[in-house]
């Protein structure tokens, strides 16, 4: 999993409350189980029309943010369905943080699962970043994870909280498997201790 240290990148508003998994990634395109490929499916019904053209009023298909990486959305975010490709789709398009007051708790696991940081933020701090973030172009925020806090266009600044062993996994690009692979030896150390004491297992 890619380490998630400090991110600079523009920031998109999508300032829609309840967005669930099925509008991150409808469930057309759930029958991959590659982690790759999600991303021109991402917000798929609000991106497109029926025919499959973009549709030029949603912000991701407007220039100033074709290339976002972190988003600014409403309350709630990623309520629904625990899928875990609307994570991917996220990272597959470029998204790296989701700035909301409250995420669906599934999907704010899944995301530090898969390199993204949700990162919790108060409703007026909320309201600040979303103006920040319609500033088109010039919508560029920086998130500091070893500090816990994001920059601002302006150089204002929003402290975060975050758990400190989630913390450690990103900053360490820790998934899952990375952290059974850091204990390997004593896992190694074990097994073999059990084929010695116990040899018809």
């Amino acid at each position: 999993m890619q380490k998630f240290e400090t991110l600079t990148g523009v920031a998109a508003p999508l300032n829609i409350v309840n967005i669930d998994t099925d509008m991150i990634i409808p469930k057309q395109f759930l029958k991959t189980i590659k982690r790759t490929g999600l991303g021109k499916s991402l917000f798929f019904e609000m991106r497109y029309t029926q025919e499959g053209k973009e549709l030029p009023d949603f912000v991701l298909n407007k220039p100033a943010y074709r290339k976002a990486e972190i988003l600014v959305a409403g309350d709630n975010f990623g309520c629904g369905s625990s899928r875990e490709h609307a994570p991917w789709a996220l990272l597959d398009f470029g998204i790296r943080c989701v700035i909301s007051t409250s995420f669906a708790d599934i999907f704010y696991n899944n995301c530090f699962k898969n390199g993204i940081l949700p990162i919790k933020v108060s409703p007026d701090d909320l309201k600040k970043l979303t103006d920040d973030a319609e500033r088109g172009a010039n919508a560029t925020m920086t998130i500091d994870l070893p500090n816990q806090e994001i920059r601002g266009p302006d150089g204002g600044k929003i402290k975060f909280d975050l758990d400190p062993f989630r913390k450690h996994c990103l900053l360490n690009g820790l998934d899952d498997i990375g952290l059974s692979l850091e204990k390997v030896s004593s896992i190694d150390s074990f097994e073999k201790k059990q084929a010695q004491s116990q040899p018809w297992l």
